[in-house]
């Protein structure tokens, strides 16, 4: 295996994979993207993402460590710590980096099951929201994510970060709001919209049949499409002073609350 070596910062790769980790117009523009870390390597490679670039630092963690994911299509760089510290989005230190290639995430893409489990968020601006959001989702193996309203590039690195390697475990689609609803009718799902009005406690309804939950923004909420066209609105109690919680907190107890009633129908 021919293994090529960059020693110097100022190499054209290495300002282009300082692009890609900093820019989503680099990204789209080259359907390229980073991935730091074995483990989430590991699963990006078990959920088919095509790794086209291996970026190790020897120094830090041996060939051999990283040789298992080299694909016949994969190039593998040596190179050296003051590279890879520039190129280290993380705090830790795990002398890998991949550059992998995009996936599409269309609608129509999605595989689902009779009786699917689906969340969708829509709108969400913040990488560690949708992190925390995958990482929930893969926690419940439910049957898919989907993204409407897109306001961040699913494969900003914050998103991969906070998801632990959880954006390569789940099905994910994006689209627009008014895709996802007639995907959804078209599908003859359940829709219940986490919102304040018209609705009533999120632990009253059955979703043990197709059901999806929506979830918006914490300071817009959802678009009125969703409060006015679900299938039931529904909120989850406050005892405290404010009247909210985080998205992905939200998220995560309805998705379980779904999981409790289907585990013991």
């Amino acid at each position: 295996m021919n293994i090529k070596k960059i020693e110097s910062t100022q190499n054209p790769l290495i300002k282009s994979v300082l692009q890609l980790q900093d820019k989503a117009r680099a990204r789209k523009k080259e359907g390229l993207f980073l991935i730091e870390g074995l483990r989430e390597i590991e699963l990006a490679h078990a959920g088919g993402y095509q790794l086209e670039t291996l970026l190790f630092c020897s120094d830090i963690l041996p060939f051999e460590n990283v040789v298992s994911y080299i694909g016949s299509q994969t190039q593998c760089i040596e190179i050296t710590r003051e590279i890879y510290q520039k190129l280290a989005y993380r705090d830790s230190t795990e002398g890998v980096i991949a550059l992998a290639q995009m996936k599409t995430h269309h609608l129509d893409q999605l595989q689902l099951p009779a009786n699917p489990l689906i969340l969708v968020a829509e709108a969400t601006e913040k990488p560690g929201n949708i992190g925390a959001m995958l990482r929930t989702a893969d926690a419940a193996h439910i049957d898919a994510v989907i993204i409407a309203n897109p306001k961040t590039d699913l494969y900003n690195p914050n998103i991969i970060r906070s998801s632990v390697g959880c954006l390569f475990t789940n099905q994910i689609a994006i689209a627009t709001t008014e895709e996802t609803i007639a995907f959804l009718q078209q599908k003859n799902i359940h829709t219940y919209a986490a919102t304040l009005q018209n609705s009533c406690s999120y632990h009253t309804q059955d979703y043990t049949t197709p059901t999806a939950f929506i979830v918006g923004t914490e300071s817009t909420g959802l678009t009125e499409a969703w409060r006015l066209g679900s299938t039931q609105n529904i909120i989850i109690p406050m005892s405290g002073t404010i009247d909210s919680i985080n998205v992905s907190v939200a998220a995560s107890i309805l998705l379980f609350e779904a999981k409790r009633q289907r585990d013991f129908k």
